[in-house]
């Protein structure tokens, strides 16, 4: 029964890797009824094993446990501390270390799965590592893609061609400078807050960049600049109010030299950080979409896509690694 229930997890993580690949942000409410379903699973299969018996308290649901929560909960946590995780996407493998400590067992017909199990027994690492396996497919699977279409070149495993007008719904990271391609540039999130911030779109950047990269134009009050996300309601002015705000002034220090685009000062103005982005990568990108109709970008697949794909692989066939190694 503990491990039919922990079944309730697998679509909520579908619609979460759903949600994340649209919008690349998941509600942290979405945790707590999860984390609540993990500790009911968790109570009522320790009390099932203490029934059985002291070889199934202690090797079957214990020491299983134990290295779920004390090992998998850790590198979750360090991950996400040293910025190799989102905050999501630790999240969500701290509630698959509560809901799932052990190897479950589903009997369909002749049929039991996972068809393959590990000696440690704890299920939690198994759905790491072969959500780790799946993301490091990722790359695989965009150079074959770009290989088919004839697009050789040094940006081919991380990224692909993107038209400026789906820019502004794209996640990812621009993999373009005016120089040429790079591995890492303009954070697209980023590009979202500043457009926002000035009342601006892309078109408006695309059909005047003379005039929006002189800082002289940025608005008095700008527009709140939300977090990036495609999804946020957002008020667009068109720059309209801009010209209103044009201070008429020959000084030198207030040319486009100073700070073009006002990237400096749209970064300065808003609370916190543009997800690292600093005036230069601004700048930058906002010259290449200013000019370029197609520009590469890589799509930064998120993590919680290869969580759940790791997740089903392992409910059904078990560990990826030690179960093709066996």
């Amino acid at each position: 029964m503990p491990d039919l229930l922990r079944l309730v997890a697998v679509p909520v993580f579908a619609w979460i890797a759903v949600r994340d690949i649209k919008t690349r942000r998941v509600s942290s409410g979405v945790w707590i009824p999860l984390t609540i379903l993990g500790f009911v699973a968790l109570v009522w299969e320790g009390r099932l094993a203490w029934a059985a018996g002291d070889y199934a308290w202690r090797y079957a649901f214990l020491i299983p446990t134990a290295v779920s929560l004390g090992f998998v909960v850790p590198i979750a946590y360090l991950f996400w501390w040293f910025g190799g995780f989102g905050g999501a996407d630790a999240k969500a493998l701290l509630v698959l270390a509560l809901l799932f400590p052990t190897f479950p067992q589903y009997t369909i017909g002749s049929w039991t799965l996972p068809l393959t199990t590990t000696p440690i027994g704890t299920f939690s690492f198994t759905i790491l590592t072969n959500a780790v396996v799946v993301g490091l497919a990722i790359p695989l699977v965009i150079a074959v893609r770009n290989a088919a279409a004839g697009r050789i070149t040094s940006v081919m495993v991380i990224g692909w061609p993107v038209s400026w007008e789906a820019i502004p719904e794209t996640h990812g990271r621009l993999l373009e400078t005016p120089e040429g391609r790079s591995r890492g540039g303009l954070d697209l999130d980023a590009l979202r807050m500043y457009l926002r911030w000035r009342g601006l779109s892309l078109a408006d950047v695309r059909d005047h960049p003379d005039r929006y990269r002189d800082p002289t134009t940025l608005p008095a009050e700008p527009n709140p600049p939300t977090d990036g996300a495609v999804t946020a309601a957002v008020r667009r002015d068109g720059g309209a109010a801009l010209e209103a705000n044009t201070p008429d002034t020959t000084d030198d220090t207030s040319s486009e030299d100073d700070d073009p685009w006002g990237a400096a000062a749209f970064l300065a103005d808003i609370e916190g950080t543009a997800y690292g982005t600093t005036p230069a990568e601004l700048r930058e990108g906002l010259e290449v979409l200013a000019e370029k109709d197609t520009v590469w970008v890589s799509p930064g697949a998120p993590f919680l896509v290869p969580v759940f794909v790791g997740l089903a692989i392992a409910l059904v066939y078990g560990d990826l690694l030690i179960g093709t190694l066996l």
